[in-house]
């Protein structure tokens, strides 16, 4: 043989071959000097032959091997660089092998192409599977025929091995990413493993919610019926390898079950499967809690290479970010679908729930109830204590009806202090739906305590019945809302069940929302202004401007009459900002028709203050109209501000920096307290006409009316006093110390023109 005669079909792949080929010269030199001395070229070429640890071989036209290396000698188990000649891969490997090898030559032979870096699959004399990256050229006589076939094979199975590795770990984390049941990667997992380690069979336990007890993953390999004996065991400190494994929180090796005294209670259970042998990890989360166990059973005792243990620690590592992949899936598909402070369902969930309800109403031939429930006074709660309390009375609440229910119904959290009761379902001999929620009413009204303060709560609760009032969940919550209302207009702490009569009041009230909405846009609100006087000069120095309605056919319409509406429904932003920057517009007219400038004053709704924007909406009213801050007052009430006093003030501030002006309406009537009072950048106090009515004979108004002024004036506030009507109470609201007044003593409500006229009068 003549490695000079290689062909040159490709030469890139015979330049590599022959580089190497040169290079194991140059070593067969080293090793044999006498041989490089002699320059005997034979010699020096079965040396490099046989110290190449791939295999290399020369094999005539007919696929039989002439010259072969010892690598192939060896790992066949024939004896002798000579046994192999004149034998072929039919009497070497098993027919199919052989035959793919064959044919493979056969081409190189006819077409005198080289074939390079082939994948090959063999078993060798071990019976042990191994990856062969082979090349074969074709070998020329000198006339440049093909005579024959070099080849060059190299052990690649270790490279296979990692790179099947790497792709299972791939296709594990996608099926992850995916969201895969954790039963499918669980599986996947161990039989990825399984197929690295010879001769073991896997499992994945995970720890049950209780932190005590085990549950089955996945065992593919595991006769079912050991799976069903494991599950519901107890870990403990000598519970088997994986009860034994979650106990401590670190690996734990048994060779040999049938005399470690771990197993000591369990071997029984394990003998008739034949394991011998089990290898068990923890699988532990990112913040290192245990969550399972991953285990090896083998039938042989004895205990885990490294390499094994390598692939288990792997193995942890990809159960570990599933389970906890699931679980925050689960978390989040948890708080998707319930309300993060009590538990229960949210609004999300109602209309599922409802529909499930009514198909089972319907297959029974039966009812279901939907019953809305509000908490009578829950703000004074929250406002008094804090938020905090209320939270707190809230869980208990949601707790308390829960025992009142049974596992059929539903509770269910809209926000706020706004529940829905679902009574699904016959009830019990002798008992009513009314029963049912009597004791809902009665469960939310027992005394609380919170923060060492004893306290009661009572709740108004609408209720709506399928098929008699509503076909779905929408027209069930809208009736059931409906005669809740209907039972705080009655007195709170009742229930109400959904009549013809509440619907038509609903009907109404959502002709009313559309009349009020149709207003706002066709022009049919106006303004009328109320002059505001200084005692000390008589001067008028500012106006409240007041929305009225006036409708195509009830005639005018007063804000007593739509208000609430408007803020029950949220139409309230829109007006509120309709009659900002009317009012606005208004003033700036006065002035640029020479009148003396004055300030006007503008209510302002809670839904309104509490707006992010808010501040920025009122400086483009400003801009718009080209009135200056100065000469605009917004009107706030205490409860408004009491909300949330820390962004209340915050607010005011940044309305202060605009430079309009800061007024509390209705004082009195509110909670403020003194500290919080200091705290609000305001400059008027307006006190309430509730305690202006009665003055001066009534005592207990004068000594509040009193009682107001003088605190106003030692904050260096100015007072205002709203609902004068008669000469004795404005002489007492002098004679008190009140600056200002406002009422029909002065003047009605006047449209923009009368009160142009009122404004051309010269002062007293």
């Amino acid at each position: 043989m003549k490695l000079s005669h290689l062909g040159n079909e490709d030469a890139d792949a015979t330049a590599r071959l022959m580089s190497a080929s040169q290079r194991l010269i140059d070593e067969a030199a080293r090793l044999f000097p006498l041989a490089a001395a002699q320059n005997d070229r034979t010699i020096w070429l079965e040396a490099m032959i046989d110290e190449v640890p791939d295999y290399l071989y020369f094999k005539d036209r007919n696929s039989r091997f002439v010259v072969a290396n010892r690598a192939i000698v060896n790992d066949n188990r024939r004896e002798g660089l000579d046994s192999l000649e004149g034998l072929s891969d039919f009497d070497i490997h098993p027919e199919h092998v052989a035959r793919g090898f064959f044919n493979t030559e056969q081409e190189i032979i006819r077409t005198g192409r080289a074939m390079l870096d082939m994948e090959e699959l063999i078993r060798d004399s071990g019976g042990r599977f191994k990856w062969l990256l082979t090349s074969k050229l074709p070998v020329r006589d000198g006339a440049g025929d093909v005579i024959g076939i070099v080849g060059i094979a190299r052990d690649i199975t270790e490279r296979k091995r990692a790179e099947s590795l790497h792709l299972g770990q791939a296709h594990l984390l996608k099926m992850i990413a995916l969201g895969a049941p954790l039963t499918d990667v669980f599986s996947s997992l161990i039989l990825l493993i399984e197929a690295h380690v010879s001769d073991v069979t896997g499992s994945i336990l995970m720890l049950a919610p209780d932190g005590r007890h085990i549950v089955t993953g996945a065992a593919p390999n595991l006769d079912p019926a050991f799976c069903k004996l494991i599950e519901g065991a107890e870990i403990g400190p000598a519970a088997g390898s994986c009860g034994t494994a979650m106990w401590r929180g670190e690996q734990v090796i048994v060779s040999d079950i049938e005399t470690d005294p771990l197993w000591a209670g369990f071997k029984a259970l394990v003998a008739p499967y034949g394991y011998r042998a089990c290898w068990s990890a923890p699988i532990r989360s990112y913040q290192g809690k245990v969550l399972g166990t991953f285990a090896l059973y083998s039938r042989t005792p004895g205990e885990p290479t490294a390499e094994c243990m390598k692939l288990v620690g792997m193995a942890t590592h990809i159960a570990g970010i599933a389970i906890e992949r699931k679980e925050a899936e689960d978390s989040i598909q948890f708080m998707a679908h319930h309300d993060t402070l009590t538990g229960l369902p949210n609004r999300s969930m109602l209309d599922e729930r409802v529909a499930s309800a009514i198909e089972a109403a319907d297959d029974r031939g039966g009812t279901m109830t939907l019953a809305f429930l509000d908490l009578d006074n829950f703000k004074l709660v929250n406002d008094s204590l804090g938020h905090h309390a209320g939270d707190e009375l809230l869980k208990i609440v949601a707790a308390r009806m829960l025992r009142c229910v049974r596992a059929s119904d539903s509770i269910v959290r809209l926000g706020g202090d706004e529940f829905v009761v679902l009574i699904n379902g016959g009830m019990r001999k002798g008992e009513t739906v009314e029963d049912r929620l009597r004791a809902v009413r009665e469960a939310i009204a027992e005394p609380v305590v919170i923060e060492g303060r004893s306290f009661q709560v009572t709740c108004s609760m609408g209720v709506a019945a399928y098929p008699e009032h509503g076909r779905n969940a929408t027209e069930l919550l809208a009736r059931a809302d409906a005669a809740m209302y209907r039972a705080k207009e009655i007195g709170r702490d009742a229930m109400q069940v959904f009549t013809a009569e509440l619907a038509n009041r609903a009907h109404e009230k959502l002709e009313r929302q559309e009349e009020l909405r149709r207003a706002l846009a066709q022009g049919e609100l106006f303004l009328q202004y109320q002059p505001q006087m200084d005692l000390a000069t008589g001067r008028i120095f500012a106006v409240e401007a007041l929305i009225r309605w006036r409708h195509p056919e009830r005639g005018l319409v007063g804000p007593g009459d739509f208000i609430p509406l408007a803020e029950e429904t949220g139409l309230i932003g829109p007006i509120g900002d309709w009659t900002l920057r009317a009012a606005c517009r208004q003033n700036k007219a006065w002035q640029v028709s020479g009148l003396p400038p004055i300030v006007v004053s503008v209510n302002v709704s809670a839904r309104q203050f509490q707006e992010k924007d808010w501040v920025e909406r009122v400086a483009a009213a400003l801009e718009e109209s080209g009135l200056e801050a100065r000469y605009l007052e917004l009107e706030l009430t205490e409860s408004l501000i009491m909300q949330d006093v820390q962004q209340a003030v915050e607010t005011m501030h940044r309305l202060e920096q605009l430079g309009v002006h800061l007024a509390i309406d209705d004082f009195g009537t509110g909670y403020s307290s003194l500290s919080s009072l200091k705290r609000f950048p305001v400059g008027r106090l307006k006190i309430d006409r509730s305690f202006v009515q009665d003055l001066p004979n009534d005592s207990d108004d004068a000594a509040i009316a009193r009682a107001v002024i003088s605190l106003a004036r030692t904050l260096q506030l100015r007072v205002i006093a709203e609902g004068v009507e008669t000469r004795e109470q404005v002489d007492f609201l002098r004679e008190a110390g009140c600056h200002e007044i406002q009422g029909f003593y002065l003047s009605r409500p006047i449209d923009a023109r009368a009160l142009q006229a009122i404004l051309c009068i010269p002062n007293p």
